[in-house]
């Protein structure tokens, strides 16, 4: 007897720990996974060697990286480097950050949509948490929603009733100690992704900044040690 072709999925593929773990969970659930990882301008190359690293570790289908050039517009600290990163804020929910870039994940979902589309593929998989996170607007259900909505009514392929896009977040509504817990469940490897928003020369992760602070959290709250390497203080 034939086997069935597994449903293909375009994954969102940053290289950070949830992306990281958002694949290890599409995988699961049996989808063919495609990842794309942007080269949008941030000032490091760091997390897109661990893309790298994540998506041949995990063995998936093909791993797109695509250059665009958010940093030509600026207004983040993580594509200008006139602006700082902000260090040890004691509420990481105080406000949007300068860390946040504009229409970010806006940017990213139509690219994923559009290979996605390309692919025969409607099931897209981004790893955005609204639990453990730093306050982007573009991280939140009804972002997702509306997304998901606008998906259905802007292609041919749903226009034409050949299916109906779904935007998946699986980790949406985890904290980061419950979200290590998962992917260590799932036997991904978190010493091959990245989170650090300001690593210094050698890739080592600062440890400072929100992105560190809520990952160091989440590995306290799922009782491991982190596997990546930190600025010693």
């Amino acid at each position: 007897m034939a086997q069935t072709a597994k449903k293909k999925a375009v994954v969102l593929l940053s290289g950070g720990l949830d992306s990281a773990t958002t694949l290890a969970i599409a995988q699961n659930e049996g989808f063919e996974c495609y990842a794309m990882t942007f080269r949008y301008g941030q000032r490091h190359q760091v997390e897109i060697h661990s893309a790298c690293r994540v998506a041949t570790a995990l063995g998936v289908r093909e791993h797109r990286i695509v250059d665009i050039d958010l940093a030509s517009f600026g207004g983040s600290a993580l594509t200008d480097p006139s602006l700082n990163v902000p260090k040890e804020r004691p509420n990481l929910t105080d406000g949007i950050p300068i860390t946040y870039v504009p229409a970010r994940n806006t940017v990213f979902l139509s690219y994923a949509l559009a290979w996605a589309e390309v692919l025969g593929a409607f099931d897209i998989f981004i790893g955005v948490n609204a639990m453990d996170y730093s306050g982007y607007p573009d991280c939140r259900a009804e972002y997702i929603a509306a997304f998901e909505k606008m998906a259905n009514l802007a292609t041919a392929a749903a226009v034409e009733g050949k299916g109906k896009y779904q935007i998946h977040t699986p980790i949406i509504r985890m904290t980061k100690g419950q979200i290590i817990q998962a992917g260590t469940r799932l036997g991904l490897d978190y010493s091959l992704t990245h989170s650090c928003y300001d690593p210094d020369l050698q890739g080592r992760a600062c440890g400072r900044c929100d992105s560190c602070q809520l990952r160091l959290k989440g590995f306290a709250e799922a009782g491991l040690t982190d596997p990546v390497e930190y600025v010693k203080k």
